[in-house]
């Protein structure tokens, strides 16, 4: 079994030159805490690997784009706990240069955009990025948006100054506040389809810039809209017209709804709303950065919870329980816990985990890499494909 160390890493207690795996956690980019139980290494740390789980600025502080503070703070956090890690590690039996990183939702976003930064070379040997987007960036004109907002929200002016004199406090509860916004323009569709007021500001988005030559391993959840249906209740009532409106977020609806039907010609509105979602905040841009890339490897996680009535199915961050292998946390169960009210699969979260520990250790997952004749590994609980 393997010890924490300092709060942050854990690690084998024989380790030595043992491959090390950096955590970014998810949460809009406004939430999100590695201090949460699902997130223990204790399970890596067992298998051999050194895990470091970090914590980054959210929210205005790491992410409201500001004329004179750096941009993208919360992603330099990321690069900083990067180098600390390059510097630092082998003190707890790490090798520096086979440093996996990876990261899950508004994390996996991140994770992608470091390998897009030259400021980051040599830090990263390989990278896994869970349901997160190579297309996920605000450009400067959809921050700017943002930034006049919570400037007027909070009745400062639009500059890192002003905000230095905000208390922490009123920094968070004017969050909600920037709910909402139109954030799409002539050339852009909102990336996060009004779900966060925040995401990393870029000219470029990552799947559309130069990549660090890495190991990657990429993938999404089959039904990744469901998170944000299923607790309200809306995978049931929605209507034609919620469907088109979903849609109008992310483009022309008339194809989009059209192309959505075609590949869930059974489906139900609420369906075919989720499927919209899922595609247009993770899919998409996932596919577009496995393609970025070259040779990814690329998942889908399909296991269907049965929370929520037994709606809740393959949603967004399902997965993660099954790659921490921390199935058997009491807040994961029930009608209302993300792994629902049946035992889930234990084999299932083994296979999972022990391909992150191969993936970290040699580059490999145990399938071949993305192609166009979509070599896809399923997991599902019942046998991948």
């Amino acid at each position: 079994m393997g010890q924490r160390l300092f709060g942050s890493p854990w690690a084998p207690r024989e380790a030595e030159r043992s491959p090390v795996m950096v955590f970014v956690h998810g949460g809009g980019f406004v939430a999100g805490s590695t201090s949460a139980a699902l997130y223990d290494g204790a399970a890596f740390a067992r298998d051999g690997v050194v895990l470091v789980t970090l914590n980054y600025r959210l929210g205005i502080a790491g992410f409201l784009d500001l004329p004179d503070a750096p941009a993208n703070r919360g992603l330099l956090d990321v690069i900083a706990a990067l180098r600390w890690v390059r510097s630092n590690i082998a003190a707890f039996g790490g090798d520096p240069d086979s440093v996996t990183l990876f990261g899950q939702s508004a994390g996996a976003t991140i994770a992608g955009a470091v390998l897009a930064t030259p400021a980051a070379a040599g830090l990263v040997k390989r990278a896994i990025v869970q349901s997160g987007s190579g297309l996920g960036a605000f450009s400067p004109e959809q921050a700017a948006r943002v930034t006049r907002t919570a400037a007027a929200a909070l009745g400062v002016a639009p500059t890192a100054a002003a905000f230095a004199d905000v208390p922490d406090e009123g920094l968070v509860e004017v969050v909600p506040e920037l709910g909402g916004l139109d954030l799409r323009t002539a050339d852009r569709s909102d990336p996060l389809m009004g779900l966060s007021p925040f995401s990393l500001v870029l000219e470029r988005q990552p799947a559309e810039s130069p990549l660090a030559d890495v190991d990657l391993l990429v993938g999404t959840n089959a039904e990744e809209g469901n998170l944000y249906l299923a607790p309200q209740g809306n995978l049931t009532t929605s209507t034609a017209e919620d469907v088109r409106l979903t849609a109008a977020a992310h483009g022309d609806p008339g194809p989009l709804v059209a192309a959505h039907r075609d590949r869930y010609p059974a489906a139900g509105y609420g369906e075919v709303r989720s499927a919209i979602l899922g595609d247009a905040l993770f899919g998409a841009g996932s596919r577009r950065l496995a393609e970025a890339h070259g040779h990814a490897h690329v998942y889908e996680f399909a296991w269907r919870s049965l929370a929520i009535d037994g709606r809740l199915g393959a949603a967004h961050t399902v997965e993660l329980p099954f790659v921490f292998d921390r199935l058997g946390l009491p807040a994961l169960r029930g009608q209302r816990g993300l792994l629902g009210p049946a035992e889930p699969p234990a084999a299932l979260a083994e296979e999972m985990h022990a391909t992150w520990v191969a993936f970290a250790r040699t580059g490999d997952p145990g399938w071949p890499p993305f192609t166009r004749e979509r070599r896809i590994r399923r997991f599902d609980g019942g046998g991948s494909s």
